[in-house]
């Protein structure tokens, strides 16, 4: 029989253990049986204490896969959207929103679980911090705004910023002078070494009549709408049979999907700009949902 005391101890166990066996779902149901067994009650078996974890709404879960922000970060991020709160949605519409991404041929999923509570997701014991990784596949760089979707560029190398110079002259320039014809356009780019040259930088002040370059919170790509684009165009690649089986096939099929994009979609995206800003400034700077 499972009493309030078994209940109550299983919560307690539970808070402790979670920070111990953050991903690994097996050996905490262990450690709480072990730790309740330890006490001076009546043993549980390791069953009893699962069941007993659904029951009070303890469902496993995959981990939160939030950017890894450092003390650091979190003051700078919320400094970020505090100068950035007050923009109007015809501000956010003349963002031309850029970032780069290393798609693979062979999906890695390399997922994990956790229990938590309803309304745990975010804490830190309930999440996994990743960096971007890549290898086996190709990178691209992509541009959009509201209006329209701007060049996607295959980059053949590592980037560095002399090919990054080059992109943002021939491809980005181009689309900025098409879209923003008065000059009043807004382009994003991350805090990346290349983006932050300075070369790149004293093109950019080069072209400042054109259109100005717009700061960026520190560790924030899911600040970015073009974050949510790529993931978008990774599950309809996904999606497709048979599976890609080199990269050239790869590069092709994920061009196509560009160029297939959604207008409703990318402005919906655009559209979220408020409560994204809102989101980490309720979060003191911390993950969010997005």
């Amino acid at each position: 029989m499972v009493t309030p005391a078994v209940d109550a101890k299983v919560l307690v166990a539970h808070a402790s253990s979670k920070k111990k066996d953050v991903g690994d779902c097996p050996k905490q149901n262990r450690r709480m049986t072990a730790q309740y067994n330890a006490s001076p009650s009546a043993s549980v078996a390791e069953h009893t204490v699962q069941r007993t974890m659904l029951d009070m709404g303890l469902c496993s879960r995959h981990p939160t896969r939030v950017p890894l922000l450092t003390k650091r970060h979190r003051p700078l991020r919320l400094q970020w959207t505090r100068e950035h709160r007050d923009r109007t949605m015809d501000e956010w519409k003349r963002v031309a929103w850029s970032d780069e991404s290393r798609f693979l041929i062979h999906h890695v999923d390399g997922r994990v679980s956790v229990r938590s509570l309803p309304g745990e997701q975010l804490l830190p014991s309930c999440t996994t911090g990743h960096t971007q990784v890549g290898g086996g596949g190709i990178m691209l760089w992509g541009t959009f705004s509201w209006a329209a979707l701007g060049p996607v560029v295959v980059v053949e190398q590592t980037m560095k910023a002399a090919n990054y110079l080059n992109i943002i002259a021939d491809q980005l320039h181009p689309y900025m002078a098409f879209v923003f014809p008065t000059g009043n356009g807004i382009f994003q780019q991350d805090n990346a070494p290349r983006h932050k040259a300075r070369i790149v930088l004293e093109w950019f002040e080069e072209y400042i009549d054109e259109f100005h370059l717009m700061s960026w919170a520190p560790n924030s790509p899911y600040l970015n709408p073009m974050e949510h684009i790529w993931d978008v165009m990774e599950r309809q690649l996904r999606a497709q049979t048979p599976p890609c089986p080199n990269i050239s096939t790869l590069r092709d099929r994920y061009l196509d999907i560009w160029y297939n994009l959604s207008p409703v979609m990318y402005q919906k995206l655009v559209a979220s700009m408020p409560r994204r800003v809102t989101a980490v400034l309720k979060g003191k700077g911390g993950a969010t949902r997005y």
